[in-house]
């Protein structure tokens, strides 16, 4: 038989794709949504049992402004100019000290934050801080007290009670735990709270509030460093940015005390001195003037001591500038390796030294920070040394040649003295010797004075020292709470109470092998799809009468229509094949209930039973089974014995199989089964041939030349997704005439497209 190319008509093109592909695609996710409301309900519960036993963090802030020059934020100081060293100051650098271990230490031990208070409440613990009746003091702990908190009872006003061991309070104990000491706050008793209390480390203690404090700038060119703290107990962390402050500014007055303190010893040990030299020349004036009895000079001889005077008065301040070099060429050279120590610098002014000892300083300053952080081997820290190194070397050769320009200046003054000296010759002998005399009187005079004004200048500046920061904002808390926000944990909670069934129902596809949508057919196989028929827990056999209007029913007309539209303008008989991939996926139901569909049309249908080894039509409507196609085909009947009509349907009548046969692939190959569709084609319009599953046997394609049109029915959750691959190979081969697919068993989501746009106008049963 020629093959007829029908094309069938496929209502669904009409649908919008995209839509289409949406509503497949949510299907499977949408028909189990009470399990998405039952988990998203769980999840919103899990929120809100989280919020109730989580312990809200609030933010602390404080803000702190650094006195710097360049950037023009510096108050009026009138005693700036009696500083020999002042450092200035770097923002950059400032945020590293703020955030340094070393300081956040001295606030740990200075506040007792190794250790942490809570409170039982009825959602959990939660930390408390001033209102602890007493404070832990960890003397010496072993590994045990740090691994869980302690309970803290308190049976009487002068015990504690840890861990059901008494103790009493305020005194050094032995615990299991280590050497504590419980030093009551407050009057405690009975009736007082339990506590918990964690010990910590001292260095976990540091880590932890360092990694929750945040001290940054708040712009490029501000010198306001804004300082940031999260805590669960707003008055702790409050204390915390207070203490640090404080800390910081403290730490900031004894750099700046170091330096004066160490100008002032060097003072005083020039006045011990030059007080010497004083009180032993004015002893010589006095026994001199006593011993011949002068009591003034002549006015030659007061105008040779004035330029004397003013003579040696330069060569002094030399003398001391070469002594000051002396000194600080002895501490360059022997004291590098001794940090913390800053060299004198009174009397020099040479602006390129003075620079070079500031930056050396600085240096050395910035040593000793690193040094508290990081190893020898840091490469920051060799850097720094290389930097010390090349200062002090700068700084001896400015010395040297320093101390060669003063060693000259001091060989001119002493050349202007021998020839002053020359002159007072010629002076009387008394006179003369009286004026040596008076004259370093006057010079040790002047030299005590000076390092009298010096000293009281140094003694201002370490008594005025003062912080080169201050506090713009104390440290101030939230009013709420800033973690856990609500709303993004209840958002957190829901998208995963949304995503464990979602991604249960997709490992669930992922493992899937059977069809389960239109788009796995039609992504498996380029045979046309000629309809689709719902899915029924509970549906009849024969679901197609005359006063049935269910929406199975009306699939079934519509997969009518499809065929009819196919179907040449002829008389001529057609003839439907049914079959599918394997048993049970419902060729039967289809190819029964399109026969009664036909039927109805007042077209003689007949449907012929050729599944011979599982037959069902006719235990359907109770036919006798003793002759039927088997018996037809063997010779042993007529064909008015084996048709018999079906009950309830006019024009639709059924040959059962008959008795099962030894070999029906061989019954159905003989000739006897052309002469029956030859014969049957002259009686009836439509011939439907229920045929065995083309995977399981070869029937179905045995007696496939004989149709116009075959119907491979799939069934949704039971053909595998395999079979499709063999379903296209047969349709590119075109082993089958005509092949079209109807889908059956089609879920909610994915069921008849059509119905849906008349479902408002037409009720279905």
């Amino acid at each position: 038989m020629a093959f007829k190319d029908t094309s069938s008509y496929v209502p669904y093109q009409v649908i919008d794709s995209n839509k289409v592909a949406l509503r497949t695609y949510l299907a499977p996710y949408l028909r189990y949504w009470p399990l998405f409301v039952l988990s998203l309900l769980l999840a919103l519960a899990g929120a809100y049992v989280y919020l109730l036993y989580k312990q809200p963090i609030y933010r602390i802030q404080a803000s702190l402004l650094l006195q710097d020059e360049k950037r023009g934020n510096v108050q009026a100081n009138p005693l700036k100019e009696l500083d020999g060293y002042s450092p200035k100051k770097v923002v950059e650098n400032e945020l590293e000290v703020l955030h340094s271990s070393t300081l956040m230490e001295s606030v740990v031990t200075s506040l007792h934050l190794d250790t942490r208070y809570y409170r039982k409440m009825s959602f959990g613990k939660r930390e408390i801080y001033t209102e602890s009746p007493v404070w832990m003091l960890v003397e010496s702990g072993n590994q045990t007290l740090y691994k869980k908190p302690l309970e803290l009872n308190f049976p009487t006003s002068e015990t504690v009670q840890i861990n059901n061991s008494t103790y009493p309070l305020n005194q050094s104990i032995q615990t299991p735990y280590g050497r504590l000491r419980i030093v009551s706050r407050r009057a405690v008793s009975r009736m007082t709270d339990p506590l918990l209390v964690q010990a910590m480390p001292l260095t976990a203690a540091v880590g932890m509030y360092l990694g929750n404090l945040k001290a940054e700038p708040t712009s490029k060119t501000s010198t306001v460093i804004h300082l940031t703290l999260e805590d669960a107990v707003p008055q702790k962390g409050e204390a915390i940015l207070n203490t640090l402050i404080n800390e910081y500014n403290q730490a900031a007055v004894t750099d700046k005390n170091k330096v004066a303190a160490s100008t002032l010893r060097f003072v005083d040990n020039r006045l011990r001195i030059v007080s010497g030299e004083l009180a032993s020349v004015e002893k010589n004036v006095e026994q001199y003037k006593s011993a011949l009895g002068i009591t003034d000079l002549s006015e030659q001889a007061k105008s040779f001591m004035e330029t004397t005077r003013q003579n040696d008065t330069q060569l002094n301040q030399v003398n001391i500038q070469l002594a000051v070099l002396n000194d600080l060429q002895k501490f360059i050279s022997t004291q590098s390796d001794k940090r913390g120590s800053t060299p004198a610098t009174v009397g020099l002014n040479d602006p390129v030294l003075l620079s070079q000892i500031e930056k050396l300083s600085q240096l050395e300053l910035e040593r000793d920070r690193l040094s508290q952080t990081t190893s020898a081997e840091n490469p920051l820290l060799q850097t720094t040394d290389n930097q010390i190194k090349a200062t002090r070397n700068n700084i001896s050769q400015n010395i040297q040649t320093m101390k060669s320009m003063l060693t000259s200046s001091q060989q001119q003054y002493q050349a202007k003295n021998q020839k002053i000296e020359g002159s007072i010759r010629t002076m009387p002998k008394q006179e003369r010797t009286l004026m040596d005399i008076t004259r370093q009187q006057d010079i040790k005079n002047s030299l005590y004075t000076y390092l009298l004004q010096k000293r009281e200048e140094m003694a201002v500046t370490f008594a005025a020292s003062v912080a080169d920061s201050r506090t713009i904002d104390a440290a101030k808390s939230s009013d709420g709470p800033v973690k856990p926000v609500s709303i993004v944990i209840y958002a957190l909670f829901s998208l995963v109470g949304l995503f464990v069934p979602t991604a249960a129902i997709t490992a669930r596809q992922a493992l899937n092998t059977r069809v389960s949508r239109r788009n796995d057919v039609e992504d498996g196989t380029q045979v046309p799809i000629l309809g689709e028929v719902m899915s029924k827990r509970h549906r009849d056999v024969l679901v197609v009468a005359p006063n049935n209007r269910s929406v199975i029913a009306e699939q079934i007309r519509a997969i009518r229509t499809n065929l009819q539209l196919g179907k040449h303008e002829s008389t001529e008989s057609q003839v439907l094949l049914c079959t599918s991939s394997i048993s049970g996926e419902g060729k039967s139901f289809i190819s029964l209930n399109l026969g009664a569909s036909l039927a109805m049309l007042r077209q003689p249908t007949v449907i012929l039973e050729m599944d011979m080894r599982m037959p069902r039509l006719h235990q359907s409507f109770n036919i006798n089974n003793t002759i039927g196609l088997s018996t037809y085909l063997n010779g042993e009947a007529t064909l008015d014995e084996i048709l018999q009509p079906v009950p309830g349907h006019p024009n639709y009548f059924i040959i059962p199989s008959g008795p099962l046969p030894p070999d029906p692939s061989e019954l159905l190959s003989g000739p006897m089964v052309k002469q029956l569709l030859r014969l049957l084609r002259e009686r009836f319009s439509y011939i439907i041939l229920d045929a065995p599953p083309i995977g399981i046997v070869t029937d179905a394609q045995v007696v496939a030349p004989y149709a116009d049109t075959t119907l491979f029915v799939v069934r949704h959750g039971l053909t595998p997704k395999h079979s499709l691959k063999t379903l296209d190979i047969l349709y590119r081969e075109q082993r089958f005439q005509n092949m079209r697919i109807i889908l059956n068993a089609v879920g909610d989501g994915e069921s008849y497209h059509s119905n849906h746009q008349y479902k408002n106008s037409y009720s279905y049963r």
